[in-house]
C-alpha cells in the first residue's frame, strides 16, 4: 500500500483576515522524486506575514497561488532520496517547499543546512530569511552610525528582534514597537532595547516622544498609527526602512491617513523598501557574521513552535493577532 502525504492547498481567497476555511488539507501519496529532485522530509516549517499577499488574486512582489495550490513557505527538512548530484540521504537542506509531510523538490531549488552549532531551525529564522532581511535592510538601507536613535516596530518579531540587536551592536539607541508587556519586557531585558512601548496600552505617539526627541532610523515591519507617530519624529537626514506593513495586509480597501511627503521635505529623510532577495549574491556573508554574534551570545533569538503539520493555519493566523515572540515555526511530526 503506497504511503501517504499531506499537504496543505489555497481553498479559497480571503476577504479581510484570514479563517481556516480558507484552507484546506488533503491527503495524496508520498511523491517520488524524478530526474535532478530530491525527496525531502520536513521537519519545520516557517509561515510569515508576507503569505497574506500571495492569497490575494493580485500583482505583488511575490507571485500570488491560485485556488486549489499548494500553499508554500520556507522549511528545513532531511533528504530522504536523491536523484540530484550536490545532496544524498541523510542531508539537512533549506528550500521554500510545501505546507507538507514530504516534498519532491528540485535540486537547484534547495541548500544545504550549515548552522553549525545553532538548531537547524534557525535556518528559517536568525539565520534564514529574517536574520538576512535584519542585516541588509539595517546596516545598507538604514546605514546606522554610532549615537543614532533607531526605532523599530514589531520589535519582538523574527525580523525586528534582530534589527534591534544588531543596531545595539552599531552603537545606536534602540526604542521598539510590541504589543503587550511580556514583549516589551522582552525587548528590554533580554535583547538590550533602551526602551519598548506597548502600542496597545500606550498612546503611541506620546510614548515616543517621552523618551526621544527625534528618530534617525526607523525600521518599519508594521506601518499604521505606529508608522505616522514616528514619521512625524525624524530627524534631518534620517532613514526609513519599510520592511513590511501588516497592519494593511488584511484591509479590503486602501487605507488614507496622514500625508508623509511634507516630513520628508522638512527632514530631507530617505525613504526606501528592503526585498531581501535582492541581496541574494551577499546572503552568505550576512548568515556567516549572524552565526559568529549568534555563537559568541551577541545575538539571541526566540522561537514559538506549534507542533503539527496539522495546525499550520493556527500557526499563520496567530501572526495577526501578534501570538509569536521571535520566530514562529512549525515543527512536523
Amino acid at each position: 500500500m503506497a504511503e501517504t502525504n499531506r499537504q496543505w492547498i489555497l481553498a479559497q481567497r480571503p476577504t479581510g483576515e484570514p479563517t481556516h476555511g480558507d484552507f484546506e488539507l488533503r491527503e495524496t501519496e508520498k511523491p517520488t522524486p524524478d530526474a535532478n529532485e530530491v525527496l525531502v522530509d520536513l521537519a519545520y516549517m516557517s509561515v510569515d506575514p508576507y503569505m497574506r499577499g500571495r492569497m490575494r488574486d493580485a500583482e505583488s512582489y511575490a507571485e500570488p497561488w491560485d485556488v486549489g495550490d499548494p500553499m508554500q513557505a520556507g522549511a528545513v527538512g532531511t533528504v530522504e532520496e536523491s536523484n540530484h548530484p550536490d545532496f544524498e540521504p541523510g542531508d539537512t537542506v533549506v528550500g521554500n517547499l510545501r505546507w507538507a509531510d514530504y516534498v519532491a523538490a528540485d535540486g537547484a531549488e534547495l541548500s544545504h543546512v550549515r548552522t553549525g552549532d545553532a538548531p537547524v531551525s534557525t535556518a528559517l529564522g536568525v539565520l534564514g530569511m529574517p536574520g538576512r532581511t535584519a542585516y541588509f535592510g539595517l546596516y545598507d538601507v538604514g546605514e546606522p552610525t554610532p549615537g543614532d536613535t533607531v526605532v523599530v516596530s514589531g520589535a519582538a518579531g523574527a525580523v525586528g528582534s534582530t534589527v534591534g540587536q544588531l543596531a545595539k551592536l552599531a552603537g545606536c539607541e534602540v526604542i521598539g514597537y510590541a504589543g503587550s508587556d511580556e514583549k516589551v519586557e522582552y525587548l528590554e531585558d533580554d535583547l538590550g532595547y533602551d526602551h519598548g512601548i506597548n502600542y496597545k496600552s500606550e498612546d503611541v505617539r506620546d510614548a515616543l516622544r517621552d523618551v526621544t526627541d527625534g528618530v534617525d532610523i526607523y525600521y518599519d515591519n508594521v506601518g499604521g498609527p505606529i508608522t505616522d507617530a514616528v514619521m512625524d519624529t525624524l530627524n534631518v537626514d534620517a532613514r526609513v526602512v519599510v520592511c513590511g506593513q501588516i497592519a494593511h495586509y488584511n484591509d479590503t480597501e486602501r487605507p488614507t491617513g496622514p500625508r508623509h511627503f511634507g516630513n520628508l521635505i522638512q527632514t530631507r529623510a530617505k525613504v526606501e523598501g528592503i526585498l531581501v532577495r535582492d541581496f541574494a549574491p551577499r546572503f552568505q556573508q550576512a548568515t556567516e557574521r549572524l552565526a559568529e554574534w549568534v555563537a559568541s551570545g551577541d545575538l539571541t533569538y526566540r522561537e514559538t513552535v506549534t507542533d503539527g503539520l496539522e495546525n499550520a493555519p493556527d500557526a499563520f493566523l496567530g501572526l495577526f493577532e501578534g501570538e509569536n515572540i521571535g520566530k514562529q515555526l512549525v515543527k512536523l511530526d
